[in-house]
């Protein structure tokens, strides 16, 4: 994309009377905040990788105040999945089982230690691995094939885990099929983030849409409440992004902290009762490892011992990961993920570290924010000029 470009979709913000009117306020609101408090740069941090997305591809850091700093947080499921997972399916793939993936998991890279580097180049090699879209496809795959043996790879948060859950509580699953579960609730991770990373200053939360539609919005209530955050859990148009940043910042010039549901057209405060039903029925919850930041409490979903016939921990005694071994050298994701660095701040961004040749984890997925950099940067170069 071109700086013509970058005009053109400004001149669309520009024209809207709606987005004039939000862009106008914030603008002014932000200008008021900088001379009247000692707030340098207002830290706004979204969560959602679809966010960072929708921030990135339509401009809106070239649109906002250079004062308004919009931090990536920790939304990319597959960023922060443990290479010691990849470890044991690449091994598993060139025995009895097939492994089943979604496309974001195919290239995710492997330990140190390891061989061979991904999913995606064990198939290369000769291992049994297949990508499919959802669950179901997992499900129809084994169906139709009794006499193989498979291993689903199951990554995701709340949003993806009702799809799993469900065939599982309902006993549709085949005999032949097994689940490495490697999901991870979010709310603890801000949790993690705010108490441990210290280091980390935010000054409001753009909260997931597609996650709180299953956890409801109240599930970020204690964000407000106990670390005094404005938090809004936002709608992923450009339009809901820009009205989330703007209700953060009459909350930040107020000096209150709440927590507002911008995005009610899906999401509920309770979120959704059926699937947190299922999900509490099939999951324990358990401390468990994300990539690159470390064992996080209560932030694991693993198989309930009624489903340990499915369970790939179990049934193929894999253990749990618990090791740094799978921050690649030299790589900054981690850091991206906490939002302590920006993805040009690597100097592997886009050399080393490329969406057709990714090194890290951050670069693997869509809603990785390397990936989403490299595939927007001269819209964020631009707002960053």
């Amino acid at each position: 994309m071109t700086k013509d470009l970058v005009k053109k979709i400004k001149m669309i913000y520009e024209r809207n009377p709606y987005s004039k009117t939000i862009l106008r306020q914030i603008h002014s609101i932000a200008s008021d905040i900088h001379s009247r408090e000692s707030i340098e740069s207002i830290k706004i941090m979204n969560f959602c990788g679809t966010h960072e997305w929708t921030i990135s591809y339509y401009g809106i850091r070239s649109l906002v105040p250079k004062t308004i700093d919009l931090i990536a947080g920790p939304g990319c499921p597959v960023c922060i999945t443990p290479g010691g997972y990849v470890d044991e399916l690449i091994k598993l793939s060139f025995e009895d089982y097939t492994i089943l993936t979604y496309g974001d998991a195919y290239k995710l890279p492997s330990t140190r230690s390891s061989k061979i580097r991904s999913l995606a180049d064990a198939r290369s090699l000769g291992g049994n691995v297949i990508v499919v879209y959802s669950f179901i496809d997992a499900l129809r795959i084994a169906r139709e094939n009794p006499r193989n043996k498979y291993v689903f790879f199951a990554i995701g948060f709340e949003t993806t885990m009702p799809s799993t859950a469900e065939p599982l509580y309902k006993g549709i699953v085949p005999k032949n099929l097994l689940i490495l579960s490697a999901y991870r609730y979010t709310p603890p991770i801000m949790k993690y983030l705010l108490e441990v990373e210290r280091d980390v200053k935010i000054h409001g939360i753009i909260a997931p849409g597609h996650v709180s539609s299953i956890i409801g919005a109240r599930a970020w209530s204690f964000l407000p409440e106990k670390y005094h955050i404005p938090t809004i859990v936002s709608g992923f148009e450009p339009i809901d992004v820009l009205i989330s940043i703007l209700l953060i910042l009459k909350q930040i010039s107020l000096r209150i902290s709440r927590l507002v549901n911008e995005y009610k057209r899906v999401v509920r405060d309770e979120g959704n009762l059926y699937a947190k039903n299922i999900m509490a029925k099939v999951y324990d919850v358990r401390e468990a490892y994300w990539r690159g930041i470390g064992i996080v409490p209560e932030s694991g979903g693993f198989l309930k011992e009624k489903y340990k016939e499915y369970d790939a921990f179990y049934q193929l005694g894999l253990k749990e990961t618990g090791t740094f071994d799978d921050i690649m050298p030299g790589c900054k994701c981690s850091e991206v993920v906490l939002g302590k660095a920006k993805p040009i701040d690597c100097p592997l961004f886009m050399k080393a570290c490329t969406p057709e040749k990714p090194y890290g984890p951050c670069m693997v997925s869509i809603e990785g924010t390397c990936r989403i950099w490299a595939e927007t940067i001269p819209i964020i170069t631009s707002g960053n000029e």
